[in-house]
């Protein structure tokens, strides 16, 4: 991939940088709105949190929708941010099961654990690290959810390899992210510039299209690879994520990324054997 061109060092520090201040500031994104949150969520499931608790959201999608969670399971949170899909997880699989949230960056963890004690949660925990490296045994996880994180990291094939790694056998992968529909072939510029008009920090930069998604996802070993848009961006949503966006590409590129840069739910499982 054109991305790996990209030093993944200098890429976590712009990432943690950017939403270290977003998360102070209350903004959000893949979005724009403050209200972000109860859109991708409900209001009445944010209803079940108490006061003060629901934080400003930095997701596309909604992967709880997508997961399905039971009683008594255990939930991982790839990229957690404030907590909330944790806490809203940890509700679901009841005081039997357990959810974790994992995040690299101190102002969200912080965040975040200010949100279970608010909450009285006591079946959550807060994990420091990235993921691609998951601080937790194999086969200790029923589920893995994300919420537009994983097209930040420079690496996805380690975030997937980790993710089946710490899957049960049978257990699942549900999350919502940010992916290319289509090649990006054909377009009258290379990969490269596009994405460096992109930004990686607003989402779309290092994102995967969704054929190389499924593929990445069956080389790790997952079967049942399932791929969903549930939203696509026009030029105005690209452009809103800052006014840097786009500079610097042809005139003749633009119409051709409408729609393009989409959110996508995606699913896959462990195999049982």
């Amino acid at each position: 991939m054109t991305q790996s061109v990209q030093d993944p060092m200098a890429v976590k520090a712009a990432v943690q940088e950017h939403y270290g201040k977003a998360i102070r500031a209350g903004s959000s994104c893949c979005g724009g709105e403050t209200s972000t949150e109860i859109l991708l969520h409900g209001a009445e499931t944010l209803a079940s949190l108490p006061e003060g608790v629901v934080t400003t959201s930095f997701g596309c999608g909604n992967p709880l929708a997508l997961a399905s969670l039971a009683p008594g399971e255990v939930v991982l949170d790839l990229g957690s941010g404030g907590g909330l899909e944790v806490l809203l997880a940890a509700q679901r699989v009841g005081p039997t099961g357990f959810a974790y949230g994992l995040d690299m960056t101190d102002a969200m963890l912080e965040t975040a654990q200010a949100n279970a004690s608010k909450a009285g949660a006591t079946n959550v925990s807060f994990l420091k690290g990235d993921i691609e490296a998951i601080p937790l045994p194999d086969h200790s996880v029923d589920v893995i959810i994300s919420n537009c994180v994983i097209n930040l990291v420079p690496d996805k094939s380690l975030v997937f390899q980790e993710a089946f790694r710490v899957l049960k056998p049978g257990g699942r992968f549900s999350v919502s992210d940010i992916v290319f529909d289509g090649d990006l072939a054909d377009l009258p510029v290379s990969e490269a510039q596009l994405r460096a008009a992109l930004s990686w920090a607003a989402c779309f930069a290092g994102a995967l299209t969704r054929n190389e998604y499924h593929t990445m996802l069956t080389e790790a070993g997952f079967e049942r690879v399932d791929l969903l848009v549930t939203q696509r961006y026009t030029l105005e949503d690209l452009r809103a994520q800052g006014s840097e966006m786009l500079v610097g590409l042809p005139d003749e590129v633009l119409p051709l990324l409408e729609g393009r840069v989409t959110s996508m739910t995606i699913t896959a499982w462990r195999p049982l054997a």
